[in-house]
């Protein structure tokens, strides 16, 4: 496997540059492109919120939140993982782009939600032509949660079918993140032939950071997108 893996889909849009790196691919892999050399770097603070930055100026300060969306060219949105969810978002015709950082509490708060709502409402973005992609995550085979995360999920009308119970344990559940997300995205009108997902399971596969498997010894993986003009 390559330490950057790609969409195909995403690769056919010649104004994009995107990627999701496995552990070990980081800073120094995105500085490994000539291409990419004057390209700025845009990091958040990740509190697993609802927070979106709508980004018109390269930000002097890292900010605080768990999206972002932009029309500037020539730079890079950064999110970082170690099983939550990466999405990547693509608007062809209007050339906006957007990075999503979905752990449960983010998807609780219907945080993709909200940036397919902001794309919408900050750029005119119309949901049919938007483009996702779901990075490696933590897959709904070993994703383990409780009734305290179960229960916000109910009162908050997501489907119960998110939920599978765990054999011969009880009150436990394994929690489809990725689904919840792909919810989300219908929501807003987002077509399941735009929805994307390398279905990699970051718990099982030991070329990924899972903090569920690793702790604090687990790295963060690189998901990233930007515009090249």
């Amino acid at each position: 496997m390559n330490e950057l893996i790609t969409i195909p889909r995403f690769e056919r849009i010649a104004f994009i540059y995107h990627g999701f790196g496995a552990a070990g691919w980081g800073e120094k892999g995105l500085e490994k492109r000539e291409e990419w050399q004057d390209f700025k770097r845009l990091y958040l603070r990740q509190v697993h919120s609802d927070i979106i930055h709508v980004i018109s100026d390269v930000p002097g300060q890292t900010l605080r939140g768990d999206a972002m969306i932009t029309g500037l060219p020539r730079l890079f949105l950064i999110i970082k993982t170690a099983d939550c969810l990466p999405v990547l978002l693509v608007d062809e015709k209007k050339r906006v782009i957007a990075a999503v950082h979905c752990g449960w509490k983010g998807t609780l708060l219907r945080l993709l939600e909200k940036v397919v709502s902001g794309m919408k409402t900050q750029f005119g973005c119309n949901p049919v032509d938007l483009i996702a992609a779901f990075g490696p995550s933590i897959s709904g085979r070993c994703y383990e949660v409780g009734e305290d995360v179960r229960g916000p999920f109910r009162d908050n009308c997501f489907p119960d079918k998110l939920f599978r119970p765990v054999p011969g344990q009880s009150r436990k559940y394994f929690l489809d993140l990725r689904e919840a997300n792909c919810l989300q995205l219908r929501r807003q009108g987002v077509g399941d032939r735009n929805i994307f997902s390398i279905d990699i399971c970051t718990h099982c596969d030991r070329r990924f950071p899972s903090y569920r498997r690793d702790r604090a010894a687990a790295g963060r993986m690189f998901s990233f997108i930007a515009l090249s003009r």
